[in-house]
């Protein structure tokens, strides 16, 4: 096992080092994020914590996908739903595939009797679009411009990282007070 993981490794590393563009949507941070899932629960992670940063993320690739549309001049609501459905239907696909095995098992664990991987999926769906709308609001108030450098990066990036830090210490706080999460 640890020699296939040094494999994989070094060709990560080989493919970075000879890639001449990143960009901002590629297709290796997106299978990343579904690869990651497995090597967090190898390392204790729970899914409620990683479906925030998937949800974050799919509300993130929506978002980058709709601005494309956007500057190529793609009209009708029709292509805005399918943009959404298409990134929801890659977020559920930790459920289905692979198909003997899948990456979650629904309702193998639950939190509040909701599965953690999707409430946590929501949870950051949600924070995501809340902190974009602030963000928004903060740069209207504000004559068009951000209060400081990048803040349209940090503001959903913070929101996730304290919804994260909520959530671990609901999962370490409540158990030991003898609330039941599922």
């Amino acid at each position: 096992m640890k020699n296939y993981l040094k494999l994989v490794l070094f060709s990560c590393l080989g493919a970075m080092c000879v890639m001449s563009v990143a960009y901002a949507v590629c297709p290796v941070c997106t299978i990343a994020i579904g690869a990651g899932l497995e090597g967090m629960r190898m390392l204790g992670v729970k899914d409620v914590i990683t479906g925030i940063w998937a949800g974050g993320l799919t509300i993130s690739l929506i978002g980058w996908t709709a601005n494309y549309m956007r500057r190529h001049n793609v009209k009708g609501w029709f292509w805005y739903l399918l943009n959404v459905m298409v990134y929801v239907a890659l977020l559920a696909g930790v459920y289905f595939v692979p198909r003997a095995n899948p990456i979650v098992k629904w309702w193998e664990n639950c939190m509040w009797g909701m599965d953690q991987f999707l409430l946590g999926s929501l949870v950051g769906a949600i924070t995501f679009i809340l902190m974009e709308i602030w963000y928004m609001r903060i740069k209207r108030n504000n004559g068009g411009h951000a209060l400081f450098p990048f803040q349209k990066v940090v503001m959903p990036f913070g929101g996730l990282v304290v919804m994260t830090l909520v959530f671990w210490l609901i999962i370490k706080v409540l158990p030991g007070m003898g609330i039941v999460l599922c």
